[in-house]
């Protein structure tokens, strides 16, 4: 049941945004800063437990590579080789119980529905947190962000290997995002975001986004 009139952004949790000073956006070779949304992802956890990646490629390089963007053109998450491999060994090893099935592409790691409850944030999967400035700062993608269903009986992490040779080493992609509360502040070059609204009983189609005169 989704519940009316609920004020998610009294709730929302601040990070910093960061500036690409590279010219990655439309036209790179007029080597401005990018327009793109950037934020610090310092780890990365599943099921509360951290894995092991490579932190050079967290941060912007000089060459601005590297670093979390956001991303709604993109339409699932990707992951650069290296981190994506250690992310999705964890969750299957957290997920063992589970039936695995054949690979659906664009993805590799597919599991038996009937084999997986379910929550009210989606599958009863292992949660993954991109750790932010601190270890209590922390956007969590629950089941309903990380598992599609590609058919009756099959749900897919919805992760993509995105190669070694990235411009940004994690895109956090359009099915990420959905029921997610997202607020940019350009002024104070901040992002609040909600996580999952399924958590508060509610969806981004019951928000009501006007303001009072």
């Amino acid at each position: 049941m989704m519940l009316p009139n609920i004020d998610i952004s009294k709730d929302l949790i601040i990070t910093p945004l960061i500036t690409n000073p590279f010219g990655t956006g439309s036209v790179p070779s007029l080597n401005e800063p990018s327009s793109e949304y950037y934020i610090g992802v310092k780890s990365i956890r599943v099921n509360a437990k951290p894995v092991t990646i490579n932190k050079k490629l967290l941060g912007v390089d000089k060459n601005g590579n590297g670093g979390t963007k956001i991303s709604t053109g993109t339409p699932y998450s990707m992951l650069e080789t290296s981190i994506y491999d250690v992310v999705t060994k964890a969750f299957i090893d957290e997920l063992s119980n589970a039936t695995r099935v054949a690979a659906v592409a664009p993805f590799e790691i597919c599991f038996s529905s009937k084999s997986v409850g379910s929550t009210r944030v989606g599958p009863a999967v292992p949660t993954i947190d991109l750790v932010l400035q601190t270890t209590r700062v922390y956007w969590r993608i629950f089941g309903a962000n990380s598992m599609v269903k590609v058919s009756q009986d099959v749900i897919c992490l919805g992760f993509v290997n995105g190669g070694i040779k990235r411009t940004a080493s994690i895109v956090i992609g359009g099915y990420q995002l959905e029921d997610n509360l997202l607020q940019f502040d350009l002024a104070r070059s901040t992002l609040g975001f909600s996580s999952s609204l399924l958590l508060h009983q509610t969806a981004c189609a019951n928000l009501n986004f006007t303001t009072k005169a």
